[in-house]
Order: C-alpha cells, then sequence, then structure tokens
C-alpha cells in the first residue's frame, strides 16, 4: 500500500523527520511518500497559519489521488474534514490518532505541544474528539515549531520538564507529543519518563495501514460526499469541485 504523507508547512526538513518517523513504524510492503506543501507557511503556529494551509493540502492530496490513504501531519489537523471530502482512501490526521493510542494506553494523558496559542488549539480538538475524559490537560512549553530544529535551542531539555511536570501534576500515564516536528523525540522521552510517548505521525501511519489492510474508505454518504459541483471565482478558481 501507499501513504502519502503531508507536511502542511513548507519546511522540508521538517518534512524529512516526519517521513523518517512514518518508516521506522511502517510495515514491510508499505511505501511511505512523504511530501511537503508547495504553498503556506513555513510552520503552523496559528488559526490562520492553519487557514492558509489548506490549499497547500488540498493540492498535495490531488497531486495523488489513488494512494491508499493520506496523513496530514500538523498536531492542529487543518482542512481534515475537507481532505476526508476530497479523498477515498482514509485520511488520518495526527492528533485524532495519537490521543485514540493514548486513551487506549492509560486512563488519563497529556498534551505537551509548542507554543500557548496552539495550546488553545490543542484543547478545541480534545473536545472536539470527545477526548475530555481522557485528556487530563494541555501544556505549552512556549517553544516556537522551527526552534525543534536548531540543536543549539533548549528545546528538548524544555519539552522533557513539561514532560515530567505531567506526570507529576497531572497524574497522567501517558504523554501525547503535540507537534509533528517532535516526532524525533519519541525514544529519548521514554527513556527518560518510563511511560508511553506517543507521537502522531507513527500512530496515523498504523491506523492508516489498519483501516487500508480491512478494506476501508472515507464514507461518501452525508457531509464527507465529495463536495458539490459549483463555480469558485477569483484566486480560487481552480479550486472548484468538479461534476462527478
Amino acid at each position: 500500500m501507499r501513504i502519502r504523507i503531508i507536511n502542511p508547512n513548507t519546511t522540508p526538513s521538517m518534512t524529512e523527520t516526519i517521513g523518517a518517523a512514518a518508516r521506522a513504524v511502517a510495515a514491510p510492503g508499505t511505501e511511505i511518500v512523504a511530501v511537503t506543501s508547495g504553498a503556506g507557511a513555513v510552520s503552523i503556529e496559528g488559526h490562520y497559519d492553519e487557514a492558509m494551509s489548506i490549499v497547500g493540502l488540498i493540492d498535495a492530496i490531488n497531486q495523488d489521488p489513488k494512494a491508499d490513504a493520506y496523513v496530514i501531519a500538523c498536531f492542529g489537523d487543518p482542512g481534515l474534514l475537507a481532505a476526508r471530502e476530497i479523498a477515498l482512501g482514509p485520511v488520518l490526521g495526527i492528533a485524532e490518532a495519537a490521543m485514540h493510542v493514548a486513551s487506549f494506553l492509560a486512563t488519563g494523558f497529556s498534551v505537551v505541544t509548542t507554543l500557548e496559542r496552539t495550546r488553545v488549539i490543542a484543547e478545541h480538538l480534545v473536545r472536539n474528539y470527545g477526548m475530555e475524559h481522557h485528556c487530563r490537560k494541555v501544556r505549552a512549553t512556549n517553544i516556537p515549531v522551527l526552534e525543534l530544529e536548531n540543536p543549539a535551542s533548549e528545546a528538548r531539555a524544555l519539552i522533557l520538564r513539561e514532560c515530567e511536570r505531567a506526570i507529576s501534576e497531572d497524574k497522567s500515564g501517558a504523554i501525547v507529543l503535540g507537534c509533528a516536528g517532535m516526532a524525533d523525540l519519541v525514544r529519548h522521552l521514554e527513556k527518560k519518563l518510563g511511560v508511553p510517548v506517543i507521537d502522531g505521525v507513527a500512530a496515523a501511519v498504523k491506523f492508516a495501514e489498519a483501516l487500508v489492510g480491512l478494506g476501508l474508505r472515507t464514507s461518501k454518504k452525508g457531509d464527507l460526499a465529495y463536495p458539490l459541483h459549483k463555480p469558485y471565482k477569483g484566486a480560487l478558481s481552480a479550486y472548484a469541485p468538479p461534476a462527478r
């Protein structure tokens, strides 16, 4: 099977981190195609960044319409439902996938994310996904996303410290990493913390493999049916949904 993993920001080095995390857990015979969005912000750190990332996300799906499944590799899960409307294969968001995995492994988990403003976005997702009874707290480290790639930054130490606080103060039994750029920290943190640490990229890949293996596809009835054919105007005229 072929799983297309889309980094909705425009930073190729982060796509490399995401692709490596995906390939590390993919089953033999699963092809991982990790791609960087061709349009949008260098990092996604707010509602506006998320909204502007969706056109690039749609482009990345349309470039490979026959992929068996898709993964949106940003913890805000931007454009997830829009992507499910246009894709036939399953589309997984890494936040939704990670939270479900954490709920299988512990009665309570904490999310450790980057900036305070993205903490609020993650809290919205917790409610939208019905995870209020599982997620004990969403914690911000106030680390800009691109600092995760800076070897000279204190990102690792700050993330570890916040995870330790989550375990001691929130009484959480598992940690969800709230950014795709943290995907390479899982083993380091698990050794230090002694609890399950969940990266949403890896979690989404394994769920995608399971759904494809079960022969399941995105429902095309109701609100996830293909978008209605109609004209679009202005800069988005090329994105008008085709007749099906």
